[in-house]
């Protein structure tokens, strides 16, 4: 009956196995995954099965984009304990059938043809039930040992004495008979069979519960490392998305780069068929008055009557005679352009010929000086007087190469001078003064002189297009006329101190001075974030006040009003008129952007991406450096390690400061732009690591 539970147990176990067996790979499942359709695979299965589509290998279900993989925990415990089980149980069955296989057969020693039923220890002989019956019913042989049939009688019998082996000596490890005790071993140390066997199965039983709980800290091992592997895997995925955002964003900067260097060329191009064809036209023009004067000559040739060609002779030439006829040069003015990307073709080329350890070090050498970008104090220290000192030099081989404005650190030194970032105006002074920006003398009508720091290889890819953009050449001569301009033509030379300070701008001291947070919690407001406005990768929180990115994105309705190419969201109210102000908590400074926007900004494309068009303002921490954008203008602020951000909105006066919050509201950036249309505050985040969340103020 046990055998027969047995079996059927084995069988059991057998079939559950088909169960627990992955489709793909016809095991047992090595970290099971669920996907939406409900069946199960091996991980590595699933994810090498998928190469072109998604499809499920069971049922053939279409996934368009690729399912979220989950482990399924129930089903790994299932599987891990089924395992041990099955294991244990097929091991113990196979032992059993091979013990069946090998048993031996004891034959009778008294007929020598029928198998032995019993062995007598005493008579050291085996008995089949016939003849083992005297032992059973006669009293005589009750004192007689009876054991089932052994095979191995002869091993029992001391060889010495033909006696049989009763005692075992300790000393000399060995099964010996009575006469052997008497004669040999006398004082040996002496253990019958059964204590001694008592012993080895407790010495045994110790190393049975070590192997047991050996093979247990073996598998949760096991079980540890393919977690760890599972979790490594998802970090090299992570990583691998990483990379392949940043140097997606660096061909985009080229690509960029390589449309208005084209569009450039394109537009010398034009202006140099305008001029040839002004020069063919005024030529034209020339011929025929020329062409007149020559049939009047003709005519008074003609003319017979000598009178009339006396009185007709007085025919002066067109002055056009006198001009002499040159073919205009016009030459391709963008070699500045051509020798900047010779060079910095070369300069990528031998740093990515250096192993991936060591071009670190040579874009930010050990002993070269730190590039120290434009910050606040920069601002703050020279807004008195308008004359800077010079910036950094980006060292390496881009010495000279690329564009300068204004002079070096030194004379007859070359480097790239990186030029003050614009200067960041705040005109909130305590809960009620304010200060009006007043334009200084040759200022255009903005104001401003936006002049972007080149202290970085982003700087530099976008330093010759900024140039080319306002009409100046990476040496810094305009392409323009000086009278066409409002920048001065001294600007490009050494001159006096005084003549810079014409052209100083009128910025109120507040900006250095440090606001007290309970002054702008006056002009608190409540704020929730727009699920309309959205990209599909963002996660609201239920209240609409916390945001965070997905790894999959979300099935939103579509809408004119959501973001579909920028991981960006807006809130629910806009302002046009008085004071307000909010805060921004952010988990990590990094990969965040803060800002505002207009109504009406563009939700498509990569300009929709907040301070990338002229329709919204951001401050934006990004690979360890924090910037203000508009106008797809970058300004290069000085990094600030607060989480908590402040930001306070100026309807009537235009402005928009932003504050590092702690126990004071320290102001490190003011947008200053005219109000045309209610503005929303809008968040970029970009890394599943990032988040921001709406703080709860109170006036």
């Amino acid at each position: 009956m046990a055998e027969i539970e047995s079996t059927s147990n084995v069988q059991y176990l057998k079939d559950m196995k088909d169960e627990l067996t992955c489709s793909i790979c016809l095991s047992l499942f090595q970290c099971p995954v669920t996907i939406s359709c409900g069946h199960n695979f091996c991980q590595d299965c699933l994810t090498s099965s998928w190469k072109e589509s998604y499809d499920c290998p069971q049922c053939r279900a279409h996934f368009p984009t690729r399912p979220e993989l989950k482990k399924n925990t129930v089903l790994s415990t299932v599987v891990e304990t089924f395992s041990t089980r099955y294991r244990k149980t097929e091991i113990g069955f196979e032992k059993k059938e091979e013990e069946a296989i090998k048993k031996p057969i004891v034959m009778c020693d008294t007929c020598l043809s029928s198998e032995a039923a019993k062995t007598c220890l005493t008579c050291m002989a085996s008995f089949c039930l016939e003849h083992v019956r005297p032992h059973l019913d006669n009293p005589i042989y009750r004192a007689h040992q009876l054991r089932e049939p052994l095979v191995d009688m002869n091993e029992r019998i001391c060889p010495d004495h033909h006696k049989p082996m009763e005692f075992f000596c300790v000393q000399h490890s060995r099964c010996i008979c009575s006469f052997c005790l008497q004669q040999v071993h006398k004082g040996c140390t002496l253990k019958t069979p059964n204590e001694l066997k008592v012993l080895k199965e407790s010495d045994l039983k110790s190393k049975l519960s070590l192997l047991d709980s050996k093979i247990e800290k073996t598998e949760a091992a096991i079980y540890q490392i393919t977690v760890a592997k599972n979790k490594f895997k998802e970090s090299v995925t992570s990583r691998k998305k990483m990379l392949e955002a940043e140097y997606q964003q660096i061909r985009e900067m080229l690509d960029k780069e390589e449309r208005e260097a084209m569009n450039t060329v394109d537009r010398q191009l034009q202006s140099g068929e305008d001029k040839f064809n002004n020069v063919t036209k005024w030529f034209s023009q020339n011929i025929k008055q020329m062409d007149s004067t020559k049939s009047k000559i003709s005519d008074l040739l003609s003319q017979s009557d000598t009178l009339a060609f006396l009185q007709a002779s007085q025919l002066d030439l067109p002055s056009v005679v006198n001009i002499e006829c040159k073919t205009p040069r016009v030459n391709l003015d963008n070699t500045d352009a051509q020798k900047f990307i010779v060079v910095f073709k070369d300069y990528l080329c031998d740093l990515l010929k250096q192993p991936v350890e060591k071009r670190l070090a040579i874009l930010k050498p050990a002993g070269a000086p730190q590039v120290n970008y434009p910050s606040q104090s920069h601002v703050r220290s020279s807004s008195r007087g308008r004359s800077r000192g010079p910036g950094p030099l980006m060292q390496g081989p881009f010495q000279g190469a690329g564009p300068s404005h204004g002079p070096g650190p030194s004379q007859g030194q070359p480097g790239v001078y990186c030029g003050p970032a614009p200067c960041s105006v705040s005109r909130f002074q305590g809960p009620r003064g304010r200060h009006q920006r007043k334009p200084a003398q040759g200022q255009n009508e903005k104001g401003e002189t936006k002049m972007r720091a080149a202290s970085s290889v982003e700087n530099l890819l976008t330093l010759n297009k900024r140039d080319q953009s306002r009409g100046r050449t990476p040496e810094g001569k305009s392409t323009k006329d000086h009278d066409s301009m409002d920048i001065p033509p001294c600007i490009t030379s050494i001159v006096d101190r005084h003549e810079l300070l014409k052209y100083s701008m009128d910025i109120p001291p507040c900006i250095t001075s440090i606001v007290d947070r309970h002054e702008l919690l006056k002009y608190a407001t409540v704020l929730t974030l727009d699920p309309k406005t959205a990209h599909r990768r963002v996660k609201l929180s239920d209240d609409l006040t916390e945001a965070s990115v997905m790894d999959e994105p979300a099935n939103y309705p579509d809408g004119p009003a959501r973001f579909s190419d920028c991981s960006q969201v807006m809130t629910s109210k806009g302002f046009s008129r008085g004071l307000h102000y909010w805060e921004v908590k952010m988990s990590i400074n990094n990969f965040v952007g803060i800002g505002l926007a207009y109504k009406s900004m563009d939700r498509k494309g990569t300009s929709s991406r907040l301070g990338r068009n002229d329709q919204s303002w951001c401050v934006e921490w990004f690979t360890l450096k924090l910037s203000a954008w508009h106008a797809n203008s970058e300004t290069v602020l000085e990094s600030l390690s607060a989480n908590r951000i402040g930001v306070l909105v100026d309807c009537d006066e235009g402005t928009t400061t932003f504050y590092s919050i702690g126990e004071k509201a320290n102001p490190f950036h003011t947008f200053v732009f005219p109000f045309t249309q209610a503005v929303y505050p809008a968040f970029w985040i970009f890394s599943k690591t990032s988040s921001i969340a709406l703080c709860e103020l109170s006036g």
